[in-house]
């Protein structure tokens, strides 16, 4: 998983930090226990809730972000590690407010600011779920420790002043059940702007322009609001239900890093009536158009042969002087064919007419040949990694030949490019920038102090005087 990917990034839920409580005489009720869990699915919650190789909700992941790593919770009811303290307003002040049993805030890599959107009946379904429906677990991970002044979380306050809407969805009277289904669950639960949202300065949504895309981590998550060029204006609303049901859509696009992950934990687990009341409310959204899309982005490229133009000449000794085309024929043309046109049952996607290669940014279709793509079922694509087989000058080479034939051209991206995507994507200055902030702050503040001492010794001596 790259977490943080995540939800940003994204992009997860380190705050259902929460509890719960035994208030409610039907926490135990079965029918109760069954629609929290397919709600605890909607959100996604064992996605950054649970460490690779941990149990369930156990927590111990450490999620990145520019500030730093945020190690998730425990949200198992173990009421020594856990939250199984919580009473069921402690947990709604959590899940909700982003507001801890004993007072503390949770930062936004815990998307409450989403989870604000979920009405109380579904609160309290979720709340019977992680306090009856899970396993409790006595472990207690590490806890997070951000450098200053990001560890001072009584910063949060101010910040959900800011940016928090607290207020519960309200389903629009104009339109019809489906697309307020849709709406509830792309706003709340499943919390689609936390990745797909740019973020200000401060870590915040940009709502001018949501949807339209933002980062996790290195990923980029897309558009996905109806623009015909950059986004899925011109995906059929079964290819959307397809998409996320199945990891992939023929002739569109295939899930990756973390979209992969949410389809794999959480969206292909969804009904098909929410799946498609998604695809409704993400058609009507107010469209995003990147300058930089100059035609839909799953409509670049065509079938082209290589290979052929090399047969009868021999590799050279170094792999670093190999060209695009061998690279591909090397690692490529096995499952996408020598013209990139993928398996004839279009299980192995063509490499043309694919979002992969048709973004103008090529960071996504790096990381995809260097980590591939894996699921912890059969569903969706596969594909390994060549990490450990291609060096960053030879990645390039064949990102740049794969996007010049198949994709957008326009997506060109150097070695020392993929050297950063490698290592987890370029660092963050968010830290830096608060400090020096901080510090503006403090000089301006002294120098009023300064400046009102001045004066007052002015009107003093001009007293005595």
């Amino acid at each position: 998983m790259n977490p943080l990917l995540r939800c940003l990034p994204l992009l997860g839920l380190l705050g259902l930090l929460v509890a719960a409580p035994a208030g409610a005489t039907d926490t135990g009720d079965a029918s109760l226990l069954h629609r929290g869990q397919y709600l605890a699915t909607a959100g996604d919650c064992v996605a950054c809730h649970t460490a690779p190789g941990g149990k369930p909700y156990a927590g111990g992941l450490a999620v990145p972000t520019p500030i730093g790593d945020i190690i998730a919770t425990n949200i198992t009811p173990s009421k020594t590690a856990g939250i199984g303290n919580y009473t069921e307003q402690q947990f709604s002040a959590a899940l909700r407010r982003g507001i801890r049993a004993d007072g503390k805030r949770l930062y936004p890599a815990m998307p409450y600011t989403s989870y604000a959107q979920v009405t109380d009946a579904d609160v309290h379904a979720l709340y019977a779920y992680f306090m009856h429906g899970v396993a409790p677990v006595d472990a207690k991970p590490v806890p997070t420790r951000l450098p200053f002044p990001f560890n001072i979380r009584l910063s949060m306050a101010a910040w959900n002043l800011l940016f928090l809407d607290r207020k519960p969805f309200t389903p629009d009277p104009a339109k019809g059940a489906d697309w307020n289904r849709g709406a509830y669950l792309v706003r709340g639960l499943t919390h689609c702007s936390t990745c797909h949202t740019p973020r200000n300065l401060l870590m915040a949504e940009q709502s001018s322009r949501e949807l339209a895309g933002g980062a996790v981590g290195p990923w980029l998550a897309p558009n996905i609001t109806p623009d015909a060029g950059s986004g899925i204006g011109n995906w059929s609303r079964q290819d959307l239900v397809d998409y996320l049901k199945l990891g992939h859509a023929r002739g569109k696009a295939q899930a990756a890093g973390p979209m992969a992950e949410a389809v794999d934990n959480s969206l292909q687990y969804l009904s098909t009536g929410d799946l498609e009341a998604i695809a409704t409310y993400l058609k009507t959204v107010p469209a995003q158009h990147d300058a930089a899309d100059t035609q839909p982005i799953d409509r670049w490229g065509d079938a082209f042969d290589g290979i052929a133009d090399q047969r009868g000449t021999a590799l050279p000794e170094d792999a670093n002087q190999w060209n695009g085309a061998q690279l591909y024929d090397a690692h490529c043309a096995t499952c996408h064919q020598a013209s990139g046109e993928g398996s004839f049952d279009g299980g192995l996607p063509p490499l043309f007419h694919n979002t992969a290669t048709g973004r103008a940014d090529a960071a996504n279709l790096a990381l995809v040949i260097l980590q591939g793509i894996r699921w912890t079922d059969a569903s969706g694509v596969h594909m390994p990694g060549f990490a450990d087989h291609l060096d960053d000058h030879q990645a390039a080479t064949l990102i740049n030949y794969v996007t010049q034939h198949y994709g957008n051209p326009a997506a060109k991206i150097s070695a020392n490019q993929v050297q950063l995507l490698r290592s987890g994507g370029a660092p963050s200055h968010l830290v830096a920038l608060a400090r020096w902030a901080m510090a503006i702050v403090l000089v301006l503040i002294l120098g009023i102090i300064v400046l009102l001492v001045r004066r007052r010794r002015r009107r003093t001596s001009s007293r005595q005087a």
